[in-house]
């Protein structure tokens, strides 16, 4: 494999309220919030549209188990489904089964810690 992360695809972490938790950072840092947090637009070495994803979760959501952290990263790949069979042959545990959408493909792991971390192959396209 040529490269396995291409970047951070996005920041989680749980929230007592995630509603009021959009509206400091929109108020105070300027975030260009939604329902589901705030996407960040950028460009890649190469000049390609490349988004990263900011998110506040409730307290008490289960998407980060079975890491008992109140955060998850979300780490953007170019090629998932041969960087699992990587992974898988050296011993990292995978979580689940890979999904896919249309704004890309997801699959989770846990690092040496238990933390869980998210792997995303992106279409980028998708959001504009």
């Amino acid at each position: 494999m040529k490269q396995r992360v291409t970047g951070i695809g996005g920041l989680f972490f749980k929230s007592k309220d995630p509603k009021a938790s959009k509206e400091w950072y929109r108020k105070h840092l300027g975030f260009n919030t939604d329902d589901y947090g705030c996407t960040f637009w950028w460009k890649d070495k190469n000049g390609n549209d490349c988004s990263t994803q900011w998110s506040a979760f409730p307290e008490d959501t289960k998407y980060y188990e079975p890491s008992k952290k109140d955060f998850m990263f979300n780490y953007r790949v170019e090629n998932l489904v041969e960087l699992l069979k990587v992974l898988k042959e050296e011993g990292v545990t995978i979580v689940g089964n890979m999904e896919e959408y249309d704004y890309g493909k997801f699959a989770w792991i846990l690092d040496n810690e238990g933390n869980k971390i998210e792997l995303w192959e992106p279409i980028d396209q998708a959001f504009m």
